[in-house]
């Protein structure tokens, strides 16, 4: 599936089975919600946190699929076209950052 295609089964979604879209700022609050059960499995999963027994049911795929799913509704919602929105953000980042990284010591060795 490619991004326009998400974009266009999300809203497809939203619009039968989901009514309508939430408002943005609903949106924005519920995409902070699941960026933080993203973060709360890499913590407890590549950190040093250590899982709970109510942690074990997380599929940090799933989650991460929740995240794109809110940031599609609300690109739909605010007229953006993600693969437009990420083919020139990639460019912007390939032009200033071409050597930025390859000079980092901190990322030598």
């Amino acid at each position: 599936m490619t991004i326009h295609e998400a974009q266009q089964r999300v809203d497809h979604w939203i619009n039968t089975t989901g009514i309508r879209y939430f408002n943005e700022l609903t949106n924005m609050a519920i995409l902070t919600e699941e960026v933080g059960e993203v973060a709360r499995i890499i913590a407890r999963k590549y950190g040093e946190q250590s899982f709970k027994q109510s942690d074990e049911k997380y599929d940090l795929a799933d989650e991460m699929a929740d995240v794109f799913f809110v940031l599609i509704c609300l690109a739909n919602q605010t007229g953006i076209d993600l693969t437009d929105a990420l083919e020139k953000n990639l460019l912007k980042k390939e032009k200033r950052d071409k050597d930025r990284h390859k000079n980092n010591e901190k990322l030598k060795g």
